[in-house]
């Protein structure tokens, strides 16, 4: 049994909530709190496996009960938020350490939270799954090794043009996949090659999330636009409830952004990414797949390494969710496994290649 604490001001989220994850016969409720520190001197008798917390609210301090949390009692934790203009609670969780984060919006919230049911399930589950991570330490800016060879001199992918056809990256990542970009995107140089990303996450988090990352990064972070191009030096994220391909017009890449139907239970799917990378980039292109629970992006992987690509998936000791990665390789779609910390330099080595020939 996944034992479950929920922490919520909303009587009305604490209430469904309840009912949603006692229905599930793998999940137990064995308490819940309006408020984060009543609710630690519960658990402190009896730490749950998974905490649902909530972090908006006039009495949630949410953001600060977690960073206390992981420096004293890492626990697994899916946040639960309504996306705030001018930035977001859930980001800044997510960086922090939760595992992941699910939608809550301003009104209509039995409602709503009863039609996200297999989300809200899912989510605990996958948690409960997870090694869990400590916030990201990020590289000095200008000091990062991936900037330098072992002689002293930089790295310098360029536009890693090969035969008149740019190369591109794509990455697809779920459950614990925030802290995960944030470790990859951090630690690459402003001139890399272009990269496409998948990040499973709600609508309207990824715009949000993305400029986080602008923010943090020496490239260029943005949620992907309809007819966005794809260049070295930026990483188009595609936004939450959207599916985003790749399109190429002579040597040059654009991303179109469009809905369509949930794909591997997911909207935006890395399989749908993946596989229009593989079509279109066929050699041309690098495939990572990190953390995350599911085998979304698993066949995708396998397309883009017949076309030609090379692939990569992140190793199982460094990952959240071992699930999405292990499905690619159990499908013989992944050339290597490398640790979290090894990808970025994967992505300049890739550009460099390319660049040579």
């Amino acid at each position: 049994m996944i034992k479950v604490f929920i922490i919520d001001d909303s009587a009305v989220v604490r209430q469904v909530a309840k009912e949603i994850l006692d229905a599930d016969p793998a999940i137990e409720v064995i308490g819940v709190a309006a408020n984060p520190l009543f609710a630690l001197e519960r658990m402190k008798r009896a730490w749950p496996d998974v905490i649902l917390l909530g972090l908006d609210g006039p009495g949630m301090d949410g953001l600060s009960f977690l960073k206390k949390l992981m420096a004293e009692h890492p626990l697994p934790v899916v946040a639960c938020s309504a996306p705030a203009s001018g930035g977001s609670p859930a980001v800044q969780a997510l960086a922090a350490g939760a595992v992941s984060v699910v939608a809550k919006p301003e009104t209509g919230l039995k409602q709503f939270l009863k039609a996200a049911s297999n989300d809200l399930v899912a989510a605990i589950k996958a948690a409960a799954g997870s090694r869990g991570r400590t916030p990201v330490q990020r590289p000095k800016p200008g000091a990062g090794a991936l900037l330098t060879d072992s002689t002293g001199g930089r790295e310098n992918p360029g536009h890693a043009v090969a035969n008149g056809v740019e190369a591109v990256v794509a990455i697809g990542t779920s459950t614990g996949g925030t802290q995960a970009l944030e470790a990859v995107l951090t630690a690459l140089p402003a001139v890399c090659p272009g990269i496409v990303i998948v990040q499973h996450m709600p609508e309207r988090f990824t715009a949000l999330f993305a400029e986080r990352l602008d923010s943090l990064c020496q490239v260029e972070v943005r949620e992907a636009k309809n007819g966005d191009r794809v260049l070295p030096g930026r990483a188009l994220v595609a936004p939450g409830g959207r599916h985003m391909t790749l399109h190429r017009s002579g040597g040059q890449y654009h991303v179109e952004v469009a809905d369509g139907p949930l794909v591997n239970r997911h909207k935006p799917s890395v399989d749908v990414l993946f596989r229009s990378v593989a079509r279109v980039a066929g050699s041309h292109a690098l495939g990572v797949i990190m953390t995350g629970m599911g085998d979304d992006g698993a066949l995708g992987l396998k397309e883009m390494h017949d076309a030609g690509a090379r692939t990569l998936a992140e190793d199982e000791a460094s990952c959240v969710v071992f699930g999405m990665p292990k499905e690619a390789i159990k499908l013989g779609g992944v050339d290597r496994a490398v640790p979290l910390q090894q990808i970025a330099r994967e992505i300049v080595a890739f550009g460099r290649d390319r660049l040579q020939g």
